[in-house]
């Protein structure tokens, strides 16, 4: 069955690197327009959205911090200006944050982490739904984490901001499922992307990770990207209020996998 998205208009967060690019790049193969949000390097936008309207569909460029609600009022007016509104939303953009102690860590940046990654999931899922609703119909698509269920040692707000976006979108998709919306999160696992380069360019690291990956393997934005595609289309039109784990079986705690 061939995946398409034809005429849909979707917005992407966090799209100008790594998975959030080949997301965007994905979509747009499948037919979707595809508006670009990123905070830092619009050369990149930029490049991405010339290959989106290369496959003959539109791309907008949309510089906002989603951790900040009035930035993420303001880019939803321009999209509603420029295309009428969307159809799909993922929610990808988010950050790490500096590894450190729960007891030892800078408060403020431990804040940071939360306003990024569930905050302004929730702001901008807050400004998608109002026109999906409306509309009845659409899909937001949270992407989380392993982290949402496998603790992180040294990075307490990371997964805590996962954790608390796997029931943020649970709540969401039950408060919206009556008008037709569905709303589900994608966890990815270990992904090859430059943001991850420290671990896969280290010979030691990246055989330590892979310990703990059953397959063997780290996964490729592709890979992420193309199910983002299926989850998003009527191939899935069944399915909301959970969340998909893309790992390569990471969540199956490789370490009892010889007996407990």
């Amino acid at each position: 069955m061939e995946i398409q998205l034809l005429g849909k208009r979707t917005l992407v967060t966090g799209a100008n690197s790594g998975i959030g690019k080949a997301i965007a790049l994905a979509l747009a193969a499948a037919g979707s327009d595809v508006a670009l949000n990123y905070v830092v390097n619009p050369q990149a936008a930029q490049e991405i959205a010339e290959r989106i309207q290369g496959q003959g569909v539109r791309a907008l460029q949309l510089k906002a911090d989603v951790s900040d609600p009035q930035a993420v009022s303001a880019m939803f007016a321009k999209v509603e200006q420029s295309w009428g509104g969307v159809d799909l939303l993922v929610n990808n953009a988010g950050i790490d944050g500096k590894r450190a102690l729960s007891w030892e860590v800078d408060l403020a940046a431990w804040r940071k982490v939360l306003e990024v990654n569930l905050f302004g999931a929730f702001y901008c899922a807050r400004e998608a739904l109002k026109g999906m609703v409306t509309r009845k119909s659409g899909v937001v698509l949270n992407i989380s984490s392993v982290h949402e269920r496998i603790p992180w040692h040294g990075y307490s707000a990371y997964a805590t901001a996962k954790a608390g976006l796997s029931m943020l979108t649970k709540t969401l998709a039950q408060e919206a499922a009556s008008h037709g919306v569905r709303v589900l999160a994608l966890a990815p696992g270990a992904v090859k992307t430059p943001i991850s380069q420290s671990v896969w360019s280290d010979p030691q690291a990246l055989s330590d990770l892979l310990t703990k990956i059953p397959y063997g393997r780290m996964g490729d934005p592709d890979e992420i990207a193309r199910m983002v595609v299926t989850l998003l289309s009527d191939a899935a039109s069944y399915v909301t209020g959970t969340t998909v784990f893309v790992d390569g079986g990471m969540t199956l705690y490789p370490s009892f996998e010889h007996g407990g």
